[in-house]
């Protein structure tokens, strides 16, 4: 997988933010103001972590090798995918936009109409 394809595909969402508010090693993508993915090397390789809907989370992690609790996170709302070729380029991208629209969902309405256009 590479990650300047997954890098565009995040940054070609509504309003999505590249940010380095944990240093170089972290890259936190916002959506005004408020995460929706991280993206880190850590101990066990390249990752990225994303909301997902709580009754998601148990079922993601149980039936998709590549897929664990939310790295650093609250394991409730948010999981890790590991980004080794585990996990289909296209799952990694429809779960990075579910997350995104997670996170648009609960911006005020103002906000949320001009995301949406």
């Amino acid at each position: 997988m590479r990650l300047d394809d997954l890098t565009a595909f995040i940054l070609d969402l509504n309003g999505a933010e590249e940010t380095y508010p944990f240093g170089p090693e972290a890259r936190v993508f916002k959506v005004a103001g408020k995460v929706f993915s991280v993206d880190s090397t850590p101990v066990g390789g390249e990752s990225i972590t994303v909301k997902a809907l709580p009754e998601n989370v148990p079922r993601l992690i149980r039936s998709v090798d590549g897929i664990g609790p939310g790295y650093h996170m609250n394991k409730r709302h948010w999981v890790t995918v590991q980004l080794d070729g585990s996990v289909e380029f296209a799952h990694v991208c429809e779960l990075v936009a579910e997350s995104h629209a997670i996170v648009v969902a609960s911006l005020p309405k103002r906000i949320r109409m001009g995301l949406e256009g």
